[in-house]
């Protein structure tokens, strides 16, 4: 009995010892502070600056000269004088269509023109000795006009049995091969003269007061991604689209070495205009499908927290992101560390990154 006794005190010492220790212990973890630490972000302060106005815009490159070399005449090719990307200098000869028919006709006029001129050259001796009726004189005169006219009919289709250059340009691919019979308008070839180049394009006509010729004009040019093409403003049409709204502008192009008609470019005008807007660095900005926000740091009770605003944001320039409507300027917002953040969150500001 006396050891059933002693078991149990010795029992009760050690569950006492236990429950005190488990007391103390959780008595030590309900004192102790859960409140988690201050979330560590870097910040910069929003600034109001004055940028210069730019229309963005896009574009299609032209050359000044350029054009698509066609036939005003049908008829089948006898030759071909050019090659597929060679040069061709002004008044060249470019191609020539089959004239044995023109040539004939020319003969044959050229006969009747002579009969024409012998026999109005003696009834005009004879109205003059009055041997002859004024209408025979008269019929005589038109005879000889109508046979010049037919002769410079054929002269003239004979011209356009061959096709010139216009200007001196650089040939495009040939279209068309010896023997190939042509129509008006069957286009032989191309021709551009790729020494002077030219942009045209459009903007909202609400931009119309702001064109005027000399213009500065950025170009981009997908191609040529490491060089920048520059243009001046020519000429602005004299007349807005009525189903765009829209009015077709016209730059020349001052180096476009390289540059081909037909190419596609991005343009930036400068219209010497100033606007002031309050700007963040780019990476302050987070978006969203419900648009774009950014983290502002506020000071409560001592304490530093962070807080989203909506914010509408504008054009972005080396790395800062201009805000049209939401933010004010010195405020401090932050850069890095968005993810981490949430309404209310404490944060700490690490000085070192400067952004």
């Amino acid at each position: 009995m006396r050891g059933y006794i002693l078991v149990l005190v010795i029992l009760s010492g050690i569950f006492g010892a236990i429950g005190t220790y488990l007391t103390n212990r959780f008595s030590a973890l309900a004192n102790t502070d859960f409140t988690p630490p201050p979330v560590v972000v870097a910040a910069a302060t929003s600034r109001e600056e004055v940028w210069d106005t730019y229309l963005y815009t896009v574009g299609t490159i032209n050359a000044v000269r350029g054009i698509d070399l066609t036939s005003e005449e049908s008829g089948q090719i006898t030759r071909i004088n050019f090659e597929s990307g060679g040069q061709a200098s002004s008044g060249q000869l470019m191609l020539v269509l089959n004239d044995d028919v023109e040539k004939a006709a020319r003969q044959s006029q050229i006969a009747n023109l002579n009969l024409a001129k012998l026999l109005f050259q003696r009834d005009q001796q004879l109205i003059e000795q009055k041997s002859i009726p004024q209408t025979q004189f008269d019929t005589s005169k038109a005879d000889l006009e109508r046979a010049i006219a037919q002769l410079a009919e054929t002269e003239a289709r004979l011209r356009n049995k061959r096709i010139y250059a216009p200007f001196s340009g650089t040939v495009g691919i040939r279209q068309v091969d010896v023997g190939d019979y042509i129509s008006p308008g069957t286009v032989i070839t191309t021709l551009q003269d790729l020494s002077e180049l030219e942009i045209d394009f459009s903007l909202p006509a609400s931009s119309a007061p702001h064109l005027t010729p000399g213009l500065e004009i950025r170009l981009d040019v997908g191609a040529f991604a490491d060089r920048d093409f520059r243009a001046t403003l020519q000429a602005v049409d004299a007349r807005v689209d009525p189903g765009t709204r829209n009015i077709l502008v016209r730059a020349r192009i001052v180096d476009g070495q390289g540059l081909l008609p037909g190419m596609f470019a991005r343009l930036r005008i400068a219209v010497n205009r100033q606007q002031t807007l309050v700007t963040v660095p780019e990476t302050a900005i987070s978006y969203a499908l419900q648009g774009a926000t950014v983290y502002i740091i506020k000071e409560q009770g001592g304490e530093l927290t962070s807080e989203s605003v909506a914010v509408q944001t504008g054009e972005v320039r080396d790395g800062k992101a201009s805000i049209l409507n939401g933010l004010a300027a010195n405020v401090q917002v932050v850069t890095a560390g968005q993810n981490k953040l949430y309404r209310g969150v404490r944060v700490e500001v690490d000085k070192a990154v400067n952004l």
